[in-house]
């Protein structure tokens, strides 16, 4: 994106959840203030975004609201958090902002490379998937495959399936990562669906909002990249971010420039 495009794109970080699987980390803090290497998911995900180009950001807050306030960025409230999924929170930006937005996870370490091939792809709406999944799920699973869903790609890069389980590794071509940018015109295929929806909205997550659009004929276009991302889903996982960090496995902005 040249400069004046860039200006019109926000990032959001869906931040609303407790993140429950982390147990009593999120007792007094929402999950995307959990720490790792001193410094909380959200930092890292603010840096990367900044680092890709992105300077206009907000969070989508729930839980324990009023803990993002030292952020000093716009943060947008999803009041029925804990009635929600994921798409309430992606429409509290959806209905906020015109402009294009990149959305994050609140639980995903990644670094400000994946963001920049998101905001150079044309696509309206683009997905960021690793196609180095596996390293990373032997080190998350016993069973890779208790927790990897389907995923294909055509030849000109559509995404043709997501979220389904799957029987074999060489089934799936690479793991959505929580990162994915829509356009105003993308954000208007997505409020036109959910609109025939009804109430089901509510329960909704991404990854049924995407096989909607797929079965819709709506384009998804999936961007690949190799591995350097971690995401955060409990207390285990937090421990394998912290050994990728270390061991120099997850290489990230700040984590280069400490070691420069």
């Amino acid at each position: 994106m040249v400069a004046d495009e860039l200006d019109r794109v926000t990032g959001v970080i869906l931040a609303a959840g407790r993140g429950s699987r982390l147990l009593s980390l999120t007792d007094d803090r929402p999950k995307g203030l959990v720490r790792i290497d001193g410094r909380a998911l959200v930092e890292w995900q603010l840096d990367a975004l900044r680092g890709g180009g992105v300077e206009s950001l907000a969070i989508v807050t729930g839980y324990r609201q009023q803990d993002y306030d030292r952020f000093s960025v716009r943060t947008l409230l999803n009041a029925r958090w804990a009635e929600t999924n994921m798409v309430a929170s992606m429409l509290c930006a959806l209905e906020a902002l015109e402009a294009t937005i990149l959305f994050s996870y609140s639980d995903i370490l990644y670094d400000a490379a994946v963001v920049r091939k998101l905001l150079d792809s044309s696509a309206d709406f683009a997905v960021a998937y690793d196609t180095q999944w596996l390293d990373i799920w032997t080190q998350r699973f016993e069973d890779p495959l208790s927790d990897a869903e389907s995923f294909r790609v055509a030849a000109d890069g559509r995404i043709l399936e997501i979220g389904q389980p799957a029987s074999d590794v060489k089934d799936i071509e690479g793991q959505f990562m929580g990162l994915f940018k829509v356009s105003a015109t993308a954000a208007g295929w997505i409020r036109e669906l959910l609109a025939e929806q009804g109430d089901s909205v509510d329960a909704l997550d991404t990854t049924e909002l995407l096989n909607l659009m797929i079965a819709r004929g709506l384009p998804i276009t999936g961007i690949p990249t190799a591995g350097n991302w971690m995401e955060v889903d409990d207390q285990h996982d937090l421990k394998v971010a912290q050994s990728m960090l270390r061991s120099g496995a997850l290489v990230l902005a700040q984590t280069r420039e400490a070691s420069s």
